[in-house]
């Protein structure tokens, strides 16, 4: 990396996540016997700034709780990772958003996310976390609070010189004032397929569909689109290159906080002033040593665990 010091401020969500593991899901009107339950800390905009820290990362978050003990949690855990809590705003109306997780023994899941607090993030809040946006290198979104909130905080980010991410996710139709504000995007197959409408089950399919949504985005050479594909790797697209990235070959153990762990991963390398394919390769890695670890936020990984993953690579 090459900055000492690089910025990134999320602007996300924070929930707690209910994990169950089960031999699989269970059917409609079905019930069946678990084999183990945690609860753990979580959250994309909670887990992607948990990730840029313990990569490395000056970050704050900005974002919402409520006021009960599910939102103090939150805080003494963003205490431990060394993330700034000032711009986290507690509400007494209503609770802390919540995730319920089945994770089967092959590390898949399913996953149930009641927003709560995460929703009542405003523009008004964004503004309170002016100072700590425009000084940031990166700004890293996603969709689990409202896209306003988003949209205003990608705007101050522009108006600032910083390079605006947005993991688009959970899927959902973006207006192009908030795509027309993003530098990187970075959605997996279904979003892609969400996102541009068509269907992607191929190499051509893929990047096709990543140049729609290139499209629609901020013009100019650092406009990208990096599409996700699991254990496939990483389709890196800008104006000039269309190149897959391969994923690092592990045992997966629960997929939970894979996306996390790559998006505070690609932030980190971004701010640290990376180029791209340089950033991917280590958000692949990132997204790689996740899987192997339960849990969405305890598996958020270290430096040290990604650049052996990344050596054991050569």
């Amino acid at each position: 990396m090459n900055r000492a010091t690089p910025k990134v401020t999320v602007v996300g969500s924070l929930n707690i996540d209910l994990v169950c593991h089960a031999i699989r899901r269970p059917d409609k009107g079905e019930t069946i016997i678990g084999d183990a339950f945690d609860i753990f800390t979580g959250g994309k905009g909670f887990n992607q700034a948990t990730a840029a820290a313990r990569l490395g990362t000056e970050v704050s978050l900005v974002g919402s709780i409520g006021s009960g003990p599910f939102g103090d949690l939150l805080l003494t855990a963003m205490k431990k990772e060394n993330i700034n809590s000032r711009f986290i705003t507690r509400r007494t109306d209503i609770g802390t958003g919540i995730a319920t997780i089945v994770v089967e023994p092959d590390g898949d899941n399913s996953i149930i996310v009641v927003p709560r607090a995460n929703m009542a993030l405003t523009t008004a809040d964004i503004d309170a976390a002016t100072d700590c946006i425009a000084d940031a290198d990166v700004l890293l979104l996603q969709l689990e609070t409202p896209i306003a909130a988003s949209e205003h905080a990608a705007a101050i980010a522009k108006q600032h010189g910083a390079t605006v991410v947005l993991n688009p996710a959970p899927a959902q139709p973006l207006p192009d004032n908030l795509l027309g504000y993003v530098d990187i995007l970075t959605p997996n197959q279904s979003e892609t397929e969400l996102l541009s409408g068509m269907s992607v089950n191929s190499h051509d399919d893929a990047r096709h569909a990543a140049e729609t949504l290139r499209e629609r985005m901020v013009d100019g050479e650092k406009s990208a689109v990096v599409l996700t594909l699991g254990a496939k790797g990483s389709l890196m697209l800008t104006e000039t290159t269309s190149e897959l990235v391969p994923a690092l070959p592990v045992q997966p153990v629960d997929t939970t906080g894979a996306g996390d762990a790559f998006s505070g991963a690609l932030a980190t390398a971004l701010a640290s002033g990376e180029n791209l394919q340089s950033a991917v390769e280590f958000a692949n890695a990132a997204g790689a040593a996740a899987v192997t670890v339960i849990g969405a936020t305890p598996s958020m990984p270290t430096r040290t665990k990604v650049e052996r993953l990344l050596k054991s690579k050569k």
